[in-house]
């Protein structure tokens, strides 16, 4: 049985619906497959069901810890970290009903299977009954995403050792968890284990906390996780994952020396593979690099014309808003109507552990090693009305400038929901706005928003409330 599209998705995460809902607005003709969920790993068992717990985990650090300085007293206090999942699942399930109506409501056909091509202008849909339904297009975008990458040898079993998915679905938070990776997925269930009371242990091989982070806010994470009890082993090079009768053992060493962790739990968070394989992209000539990651141009085309890729399967950067964005460039060059292109340095990271982390550009060392003679403006939480207020007063803002221009080069900040207050700064920079322009904009008071314009005047050399 042959259909014809426009343009067919391969995948129907952040990036593959996004694309497909735009092509669709466009006037194409459009159809998307998905193997297992609409709205793929980020909805399900990603981005979202980890806000959820994140919240749960927030109110749990506040009564366990906190509760005499907020003036609450109360005796065997219990808490059913059951219940924070159940809440996560729902979360999930009514976004994921939210993307299945955007799809009737845009006319794109969905069609649930497994894709692969079978020739330029042919996917293969094998559903999960083994019925095969061939689909033709004159587009195809691959929007397969990417999986958890694990070491040959390591027992991942998805119990004692675990990796972000089993550990986002299981209704039991371990008494003791061992972390093997301290990016964005293993700090944030750092966050999450440790407020519910489990011996938490991050290991990282590189020196810091967030590595890819400005060396000022891993240094100041750290702090706030080592006052919340969680270890943290920078600079240790993981030697052996093991499982035990108990739970795992994760031996590691540093300088030579060599210690041995055991705990209920092992988590692996070291990163991630492109799902490039068994899709037949070879086959009709895509390129892949030497790690199997899908080669774009600006335009989010192939090396074969009629293939298109977006998202973590292009390994340009690995978050569910820039795959979104690719998605919208990709259908827009699809169409041939007017579009951008991306800046990948510029895009807006975050990272939900507590305190918060949000960045964009350049780090002050990056900025240096290029040559830029460097002015920095930073403003610390402790001295904003609103922060003191909300208790969570540790952290700070840093604008990266460019001295002679004016230019914003990055902005790095940690405290209280600093992830909201990206886009001033990513707009500010896309607009080619200064640190002058940021400070003379009125920010309303009291709101966690002045510490970037307290910045933004400390960067300008007449600081007000510091």
């Amino acid at each position: 049985m042959m259909s014809d599209y426009d343009v067919i998705v391969l995948g129907a995460g952040p990036g593959g619906y996004v694309c497909a809902i735009r092509a669709a607005q466009l006037g194409l003709k459009t159809a998307i497959v998905d193997k297992q969920w609409l709205g793929g790993v980020c909805l399900n068992v990603g981005c979202i069901p980890s806000k959820a717990l994140l919240k749960n985990a927030e109110v749990a650090h506040t009564l366990r810890e906190r509760g005499k300085e907020f003036g609450f007293s109360f005796e065997n206090l219990r808490l059913d970290y059951s219940v924070a999942v159940k809440r996560s699942r729902q979360v999930s399930d009514r976004l994921t009903r939210g993307v299945a109506f955007l799809m009737k409501k845009n006319n794109i056909a969905v069609y649930m299977g497994t894709g692969r091509l079978t020739a330029r202008d042919t996917v293969r849909v094998t559903d999960k009954d083994g019925k095969e339904t061939d689909l033709k297009a004159r587009h195809i975008v691959i929007a397969t995403g990417a999986s958890v990458a694990v070491p040959a040898g390591w027992p991942v079993d998805g119990e004692k050792v675990v990796t972000y998915l089993e550990a986002i679905l299981q209704e039991k938070c371990p008494s003791s968890a061992v972390i093997i990776g301290a990016g964005a997925i293993g700090v944030e269930f750092a966050t999450i284990w440790s407020a519910y009371g489990s011996q938490v242990t991050i290991v990282e091989m590189l020196p810091r906390l967030l590595p890819l982070e400005d060396e000022e806010v891993s240094a100041e994470l750290k702090k706030a996780f080592e006052k919340r009890g969680i270890r943290c082993l920078t600079g240790h090079k993981v030697e052996a994952v093991e499982t035990t009768p108990n739970g795992a053992r994760v031996t590691v060493s540093t300088d030579g020396q060599t210690q041995v962790l055991e705990a209920e739990q092992a988590l692996v968070a070291i990163g991630f593979r492109p799902n490039s394989k068994g899709l037949g992209l070879e086959e009709v000539g895509v390129r892949l690099d030497a790690r199997g990651f899908v080669e774009v141009d600006e335009r989010m085309a192939t090396s074969v014309p009629g293939i298109w890729a977006i998202g973590d399967v292009t390994g340009k950067l690995m978050l569910a808003h820039v795959a979104s964005a690719q998605g919208i460039v990709c259908a827009e060059a699809i169409a041939g109507v007017e579009t951008v292109s991306l800046d990948y340095r510029m895009m807006p990271r975050a990272t939900y552990c507590q305190p918060q982390v949000a960045s964009f550009g350049l780090t002050e060392a990056q900025a240096r090693a290029e040559g830029y003679e460097v002015k920095v403006g930073r403003f610390p939480f402790q001295a904003n009305g609103k922060a003191l207020g909300l208790g969570e007063s540790g952290g700070f803002v840093k604008i990266i400038t460019d001295a002679k221009y004016g230019e914003i080069l990055g902005a790095h900040m940690i405290g209280p929901e600093v992830t909201e207050l990206l886009p001033e700064l990513t707009l500010a920079q896309r607009m080619e706005l200064t640190p002058a322009e940021i400070a003379r904009n009125v920010h309303a008071h009291p709101t966690l928003s002045e510490v970037i314009m307290e910045a933004a005047h400390v960067a300008e050399g007449h600081a007000i409330h510091i």
